[in-house]
């Protein structure tokens, strides 16, 4: 079912009948449910369309009120309110983040001194994606700050483009520290309650809101429901509104900063947030130029026209918002499924049409493309099956790698022995590991699940055969992300720690284990300094001063009766002596 909003021009009207074709089309071949489409044309919104369902299980049809999660289209807004903040001299967005947001830290400490404002809104922090930071959705975006230190570097500061919603997850916590509201209040007030907007923030307030849309995916060409899945970097991607609505946004753009008679913002900061800064790839058609980030909005040329615009993509949800500033024109399209090339197959064609042009055939280009993809699936598959060395073994007994890893910013990974398997759990994720090879264990795939698939698990021992790390390339422009193995067994135990403290011998020299008033442990040799012994596995502490020492208490039932040093030059013994008087 279609409908339309606002009455069109002539040659508006004369566009319809194809538009409606193509959208029929490419949401068969893509298998969209639902799509909704606003033109914006000389300040006024000239059309409003919308096709399909919003959700296929009731049949509920979109219509140009329906609600969508416009995901990274989020950040025109977010970047458009710190330049709110900018001009109302409350921050000055060329300097430091620090310097408004002391508790801001990157793992380098110059990257962390230099990194500004408009590094944050244009990807330029020298930070990867470090996406399973937040996709998992049990962290609030304050939470998620001091995450940031411990966060590998995959760039200087400046030297490339790299996407991040981290970044903007901290621009929308520099919006409420300096302005003393919520990153929603502010946004509300100053920019989407002036528009006319309709606006919510999470998937719950999308759901109790008007005609909300539900979201659907795709498992190789098969279409299912998709998650209910959070978005917790909220001024990163978690805007939803209707496409009638979000005309209006495409307005004061296209308005440079005045809405309906009302100036938001001045001219010269409108040109600043769609100016092109970091560069980020030359397009594979010619149709396109090179492709830059501003702030908050993507910009390239297409057919020789500058355009500004942003696309947005999460599990259900896939939107474009295009603008052509010099043109006066602006397409947005969102859609209720996972992203798909249906929003650029309608905008560019829209584009085409209203500047006179013979269409390109986006529809047939992409569809190719996609047919390519899937058709290549099953050789990409049986390429990471050949990459597999079979008829391995692990090198210990399935028990020995049950344990729990951590890491400071990815949190904890549980490994646990069951019906003879290894099982993984993470941040609310779990599944049954398979063996790849060697000491790497593989996750599955699971469709319709957020879930890691395929990922390599790789476990590292010590030079004593202990199992003491896992690793995984959760994020793959950095090292494989290492876990570090807890403390488990007796090591935790404050009555074991109190039977390993005394003296005792090794040659003619001394040492003294002593039990300090919190309940751990102290190493004391003859003529060295006091070491601090930290829980290990089983009776095995780790020396904290020294790097690649540690100490393992041994002795028959409950009597502690030797100490065994593991160091780097060997493995030495030390046994309990009598105490001294």
């Amino acid at each position: 079912m279609n409908t339309s909003a606002d009455m069109p021009n002539s040659a508006l009207a004369a566009l319809i009948p194809d538009v409606d074709r193509l959208a029929t089309e490419a949401m068969a071949v893509w298998k969209v449910p639902g799509v909704a489409l606003a033109i914006v044309q000389d300040g006024d919104v000239a059309l409003t369309r919308a096709y399909g369902q919003r959700d296929v299980e009731a049949d509920l049809p979109v219509t140009p009120q329906t609600h969508f999660v416009i995901c990274s289209i989020t950040k025109s807004f977010t970047a458009t309110a710190v330049a709110l903040l900018h001009n109302d001299g409350l921050l000055d967005w060329s300097k430091p983040v620090r310097d408004y947001l002391p508790e801001f830290r990157l793992s380098d400490a110059v990257a962390t001194e230099r990194v500004t404002i408009r590094d944050l809104l244009s990807h330029q922090s020298g930070l990867p994606r470090h996406d399973w930071i937040h996709m998992p959705g049990d962290l609030s975006p304050a939470e998620m700050l001091p995450l940031m230190r411990h966060l590998e570097l995959s760039r200087d500061i400046r030297a490339a483009w790299q996407y991040n919603n981290l970044c903007y997850n901290v621009a929308g916590l520099l919006i409420e520290r300096l302005s003393g509201q919520s990153f929603e209040a502010f946004l509300r007030r100053r920019l989407t309650d002036r528009l006319r907007m309709n606006v919510s923030f999470s998937v719950d307030e999308l759901e109790v809101g008007p005609e909300p849309a539900r979201p659907y995916m795709i498992d190789v060409n098969t279409r299912l429901p998709a998650l209910r899945l959070p978005i917790r970097t909220t001024a990163a991607g978690a805007i939803n509104t209707s496409v009638a609505d979000l005309a209006n946004w495409m307005r004061l753009h296209l308005g440079k900063g005045e809405f309906a008679g009302e100036r938001l913002l001045p001219v010269e900061l409108i040109g600043q947030l769609h100016a092109p800064l970091a560069f980020v790839a030359k397009s594979e058609f010619s149709e396109f130029g090179h492709g830059h980030y501003a702030l908050g909005f993507q910009t390239n040329t297409y057919q020789g026209e500058r355009i500004v615009s942003h696309s947005g993509g999460w599990i259900g949800w896939g939107t474009l918002m295009t603008l052509g500033p010099d043109a006066g024109i602006g397409v947005a399209v969102l859609t209720n499924r996972s992203p798909s090339e249906v929003t650029s197959i309608l905008t560019y064609y829209i584009i085409d049409r209203l500047r006179g042009r013979e269409p390109v055939d986006w529809l047939a280009r992409f569809r190719k493309m996609r047919d390519d993809f899937i058709a290549h699936i099953p050789a990409d598959k049986e390429a990471r099956e050949k990459t597999r060395h079979k008829d391995t073994k692990p090198a210990h007994e399935l028990a020995a790698y049950a344990a729990d890893y951590a890491h400071p910013a990815y949190g904890v990974i549980s490994i646990r022995e069951q019906e003879g398997a290894l099982h993984w759990s993470w941040r609310g994720m779990s599944a049954p590991l398979s063996h790849r090879h060697f000491e790497t264990f593989v996750t599955p795939e699971i469709v319709g699940e957020l879930h890691p698939d395929n990922l390599p698990i790789s476990f590292q021992t010590d030079r004593d055969g202990n199992i003491v790390h896992l690793s995984a390339p959760l994020e793959p422009m950095v090292k494989d992300i290492v876990f570090e193995r807890q403390a488990a067994g007796a090591c935790t135990d404050p009555a074991f720690r109190q039977r390993c403290a005394g003296h005792f011998r090794s040659g003619s020299v001394n040492h003294h284990v002593i039990l300090d008033p919190d309940g751990r442990l102290l190493l004391k040799p003859d003529f060295q300094p006091t070491y601090r012994l930290e829980p290990q596995q089983g009776r095995r502490f780790s020396i904290v001063e020294l790097d690649g020492f540690a100490v393992e208490f041994r002795g028959e039932h409950d009597q502690i009766d030797q100490i065994v040093f593991h160091q780097p030059n060997g493995v030495f013994v030390a046994d309990r002596i009598a105490d001294q008087e």
